[in-house]
């Protein structure tokens, strides 16, 4: 075979791995039952591609020629370990193999990465090891990539990796789709691990940038995924909320990467065709009946994302959509969010009593964005002195550089 021929084949087998990686391991997780072995044999598959591709072609169906292969070079491995250990061990192992001989179709192998993506974010787990490891297994990014974006090092996530493989082991937990009766609450938990990860790349929680670009992808890609296997209108929700916190990345940050508040920025930078995407979805997710936070959420973004301006905004749409979350998913979270929109509606002082209702219980005292949200209403109001110890209170309780560049640029203003 020609130098040029092997060589677009390496290209076109690199190409196969960045699209059908993820989904070859799933189901080699499903026939193997282990993650490592799976892990294992998915380089091994590729090795003998990229051996045994450029001499006889690319199959025509090279995913399901991948499992095959990746699930005969499992066996071996099985064999040459029961040289040294219990053979009668090894050879249980090996007839709890299934033998596929038709090779698993699209639709298989989609059901076994929603069997992944549900046994990654087990209830059973912690809910650091629930992102790690859908992070490491269903998205396929390093242990490296991942202890970067979580301010963590290389080892620490790795151990986390590997104790949360041992509990699936050790608990025996099912490689599956919950039953229907508990899909709604295993459902949850999915939904959390991914919106968790949006978050910290669309707000980091610490460091010095404001967003991680490749996390909020991940999360986004994750969301797809789930609504194409498994169209729950949560599910639906959430992927139209972050695609619509999505479509305001660009200009949430000055060109030297300063924060800018939502009312400060240029809307013509909002991808308007993410608006789109996430506003039909929110139509979709509300028109099941069966709306919950994820798709009120989304339904506010949805809001916001359609106003010409900040003046435009439809607030009194807003705190009447808070009202409902409020009663379904109350936190005081969501109260403060309330308050600030009811400031927009009925003026600073109506929210700052509402805030200061909140932060009077001793919610959210150690919440940054509360007593920020405080002192922009004691700013508007012209209450300079209290502006000024919430600002040095949110200040003190801030870890992300940007927003601590935000509120001392405020300080300064108040003291000019």
């Amino acid at each position: 075979m020609s130098p040029d021929n092997t060589d677009d084949v390496n290209a076109a087998t690199s190409a196969i791995y960045r699209a059908e990686s993820r989904r070859v391991f799933a189901t080699l997780v499903r026939l193997l039952g282990d993650f490592d072995l799976a892990e294992e044999a998915l380089h091994d598959a590729f090795r003998a591609a990229l051996e045994q591709w450029p001499r006889d072609g690319i199959p025509a169906n090279p995913r399901a020629w991948l499992v095959s292969a990746g699930r005969f070079k499992a066996i071996d491995a099985i064999r040459r370990h029961a040289r040294f250990d219990s053979i009668e061990e090894h050879v249980d192992r090996v007839e709890a193999i299934p033998d596929e001989s038709v090779p698993p179709d699209a639709e298989a192998i989609e059901d076994d990465r929603l069997r992944l993506i549900f046994t990654c974010c087990h209830p059973a787990l912690g809910a650091d090891a629930q992102v790690a490891l859908t992070l490491r297994e269903v998205c396929g990014l390093t242990t490296e990539q991942i202890a970067q974006a979580f301010l963590s090092t290389a080892p620490t996530l790795a151990q986390r990796i590997v104790r949360a493989k041992a509990k699936i082991r050790d608990a025996r937990i099912p490689y599956q789709v919950p039953e229907p009766q508990q899909l709604a609450e295993r459902l949850e938990s999915v939904l959390r691990v991914i919106y968790l990860v949006f978050n910290e790349g669309y707000s980091a929680s610490s460091g010095e940038s404001l967003t991680r670009v490749d996390l909020s992808a991940e999360a986004i890609r994750l969301g797809r995924l789930l609504v194409a296997l498994l169209p729950a209108p949560e599910a639906i929700g959430l992927l139209a909320l972050m695609l619509l916190q999505e479509s305001r990345r660009a200009a949430r940050t000055s060109p030297t990467g300063a924060l800018v508040l939502l009312e400060d920025q240029d809307r013509t930078q909002w991808n308007r065709d993410l608006i789109a995407e996430g506003s039909a979805l929110v139509e979709r997710a509300l028109a099941t009946r069966q709306a919950g936070p994820y798709a009120l959420q989304a339904a506010l973004a949805a809001v916001h994302a359609n106003a010409a301006t900040t003046a435009d905004t439809d607030w009194a749409e807003i705190v009447g959509l808070y009202d409902v979350l409020l009663r379904i998913a109350p936190s005081p979270v969501v109260e403060l969010n309330r308050a600030v929109a009811v400031a927009m509606r009925d003026g600073p002082a109506a929210g700052l009593a509402l805030v200061d209702a909140i932060l009077g219980r001793g919610d959210l005292a150690d919440y940054h964005l509360a007593h920020a949200a405080r002192a922009d209403l004691c700013r508007r109001l012209g209450h300079m002195a209290q502006a000024r110890i919430s600002y040095e209170r949110a200040l003190a309780l801030a870890r992300q550089a940007p927003e601590r560049d935000f509120l001392t640029r405020r300080l300064a203003a108040l003291a000019g």
